[in-house]
């Protein structure tokens, strides 16, 4: 059975610490035209972890987690600008790495890659060795055959970061950082293409699991964020036609069942989603938390709809009718519920402003529940 939850976020003061453990790259962040509180710890923090009779394996088919975000503009990693497009992307894409927000101060672990990179040449040269055996969802540009994630695809994947031609508009920062970027860049720009067989002397494969990346100058906060970049695979992008907002191919814990144009997302379990752990903490208020996780295999959930709605008042008549398992309220709505304790259908639990110690949406949980 699921716990109804009601997680109140009241943007009080101190909301923006909460907000930078969450968006550590507050630049991006703040361009958003979304409210802080639909990033991926607000979105999916109950999706796997609220279930505690769950299977410790395979996601269970007939668990249906239903929650509520803003709308969604694009299902491609490269080109969303929204927030909410953010958080869906994450359940289906996969960067080198992701942050654990389970650790004090929120760090960077490896995602796909197998290890924290090598970083030399006083932090202007860094290594990734990608794991083995990760592959993506199926889709007809594989023509029937599965799809291994290697080196290349985060090449091409991060060069579409750098695409000034694409939506985003490109990333002059991280353009100027990576060497010999800025020609490649530039030339884009004239021509208004991008050559993604032009290389990048400072971004490359070495061989078919290893990434290295070369800097002009040292900048961890760039380049962190920059690996974070979920990987496409560039014949799926190129069947498309260069138009992957409804085709999302990732390697994922989830794919793409269906897409309501104003509507609603469903996310399905990927089956064949590599065993993936909830990540350990030397915090002591996560104890009891990671004990409950301990054996259990995620994700453990095995749908999840997104459904679009905007207001926060309709959300939280849609959760005390029961359409919601989970509901999020901000500012006015916030308060009011907090202070009210109002008393609705469902039982459920208040918590007031969401605990930053969360891990990947595949494992998140507000550390504060009642009962965890």
């Amino acid at each position: 059975m699921f716990r109804k939850t009601l997680l109140l976020m009241s943007l009080l003061p101190g909301s923006r610490s909460i907000r930078s453990s969450f968006f550590p790259n507050l630049e991006r962040a703040e361009k958003s035209r979304r409210h802080p509180a639909t990033t991926a710890c607000v979105l999916f923090c109950v999706m796997l972890s609220l279930v505690w009779n769950g299977a410790a394996r395979a996601a269970d088919p007939n668990k249906v987690l239903r929650v509520a975000s803003p709308d969604i503009e694009t299902l491609d990693p490269q080109q969303s600008e929204d927030i909410p497009s953010r958080d869906v992307q994450r359940a289906i894409f996969e960067g080198l790495y992701e942050y654990d927000y389970l650790a004090s101060p929120p760090k960077l672990a490896p995602l796909t890659a197998a290890a924290l990179p090598e970083i030399v040449d006083g932090a202007t040269t860094w290594t990734i060795r990608l794991k083995p055996g990760i592959f993506f969802t199926d889709d007809p540009a594989f023509n029937d055959k599965p799809r291994e994630l290697v080196a290349d695809d985060y090449v091409y994947s991060l060069k579409r970061v750098l695409d000034p031609n694409l939506r985003r508009g490109g990333a002059p920062i991280t353009t100027d950082l990576i060497v010999g970027a800025r020609r490649v860049v530039d030339g884009a720009r004239a021509n208004g293409k991008f050559d993604y067989d032009e290389s990048i002397d400072g971004l490359r494969a070495l061989d078919r699991y290893t990434l290295q990346l070369r800097l002009n100058g040292p900048n961890y906060p760039v380049i962190r964020d920059y690996l974070t970049n979920g990987a496409v695979a560039r014949e799926v992008v190129e069947a498309a036609g260069g138009d992957i907002r409804t085709r999302a191919v990732g390697t994922g814990p989830y794919r793409l069942r269906e897409w309501k144009r104003g509507s609603r997302v469903v996310l399905k379990a990927n089956s064949r989603y590599r065993p993936l752990g909830f990540p350990e903490s030397s915090d002591p208020a996560n104890a009891t938390l990671v004990r409950r996780m301990q054996g259990r295999t995620l994700p453990q959930i095995g749908i999840v709809e997104v459904n679009f709605i905007e207001e926060d008042t309709t959300r939280l008549l849609e959760f005390d009718r029961g359409h919601l398992d989970f509901v999020v309220l901000t500012g006015e709505v916030a308060k009011t519920a907090s202070s009210s304790r109002i008393t609705l259908r469902a039982a459920l639990h208040i918590t007031s402003t969401p605990s930053p110690s969360c891990s990947r949406f595949t494992s998140m949980l507000p550390t504060r529940l009642s009962g965890v």
